[in-house]
């Protein structure tokens, strides 16, 4: 056993599951489910294999109650349930799902082509939201109120439940190819095609720009409280602190880096000011944002960590990559 996999051999498990990791999703009931490049979601619980999509597996989240929702370049929206039964929630023809989403509220949403599709617990379509092109991501916001999508020169922001389809559009030109919305709801972040991310405050429209990136950052998010936005696509983790005025005039925190190995993922923990990254050789690492301690989970396997995933309560992590190798650990294990 060496010392990078000790917490993978005394605290997890792992599978080869033979297909390329896409998304990883911890339903709100505590089950763990991998989407496959070859169409198959597989469950933690026994690792059963479940056939969910007619070719790939495109986009995974939780549900709104329990189980994961997939799309698939099938053109069908699945809800696969704890216990591995599939449901076709919904079909839109010979277009991909690229995107999902679900709020504990019982929204859904998914995105194919230019439209955003809405739809309740019960899989009705309530809204289709279009946009001047294809959307890229899509993300709803803390109290389920607002849905963020990106897409080609920018950003739009829906309010779910208004009677008039009126976005508020949030422009910056070039190709947008990912969103996310701060845990306090006030800034919009996109990813760009460019090697830099891009971002609007709300309350005045302030843009963001945090450059300096030698790859696509393909993998971001906020930690729990909102203070930072952790990213790849940089030899370490970059953190820019949304706190004090910044991320403008501020520089970015860096964690993890040195060996010249890019990050390709990042999570952070759902309560804590912790970060977990993925790396192009397949390592995989937690970090603590305040001491910049960093723990190692998994040694390197010569594939990317293509997902990364925690649970609700911050118990566990798992992470897949793209030559198929996944893992799960306890970190609560004693």
């Amino acid at each position: 056993m060496s010392d990078t996999d000790f917490l993978l051999e005394s605290r997890g498990d792992a599978q080869d599951l033979g297909a390329w990791v896409i998304g990883i999703a911890f339903g709100r009931d505590g089950g763990c489910a991998f989407a496959l490049g070859d169409g198959t979601v597989r469950l933690v619980e026994g690792w059963q294999s479940v056939p969910a999509h007619d070719g790939a597996c495109l986009s995974i989240c939780a549900d709104a109650k329990d189980g994961v929702l997939t799309g698939g370049d099938d053109g069908r929206l699945m809800r696969v349930a704890p216990d591995g039964t599939t449901t076709e929630v919904a079909k839109y023809g010979s277009k991909w799902v690229d995107q999902v989403a679900a709020h504990e509220s019982g929204l859904r949403a998914a995105a194919v082509g230019k439209a955003v599709h809405i739809l309740d617990g019960k899989g009705a379509a309530l809204k289709s939201l279009a946009h001047p092109s294809t959307v890229t991501g899509i993300a709803f916001d803390a109290k389920g109120k607002r849905i963020a999508a990106s897409h080609y020169n920018g950003a739009s922001l829906w309010f779910v439940a208004a009677k008039e389809s009126n976005p508020r559009l949030l422009e910056w030109k070039g190709s947008h190819t990912g969103v996310a919305i701060s845990p306090d709801g006030t800034h919009v972040v996109t990813a760009m095609q460019e090697n830099t991310l891009h971002g609007w405050r709300l309350a005045d429209g302030q843009h963001m720009r945090m450059a300096g990136y030698p790859s696509k950052t393909k993998s971001f998010g906020f930690t729990a409280k909102g203070r930072w936005l952790a990213t790849a696509g940089a030899d370490c983790v970059v953190l820019w602190p949304f706190f004090g005025g910044g991320p403008m005039g501020k520089a970015p925190t860096e964690l993890a880096g040195g060996d010249g190995v890019l990050c390709t993922t990042v999570a952070c923990h759902p309560s804590q000011e912790v970060v977990a990254a993925g790396f192009d050789d397949g390592l995989v690492l937690i970090a603590e944002v305040a001491s910049g301690r960093v723990v190692p989970v998994a040694a390197p396997r010569g594939s990317a960590v293509s997902a990364l995933a925690w649970n609700g309560v911050g118990s566990h992590l798992a992470f897949g990559t793209e030559g198929g190798f996944a893992g799960l650990i306890d970190l609560a294990k004693r």
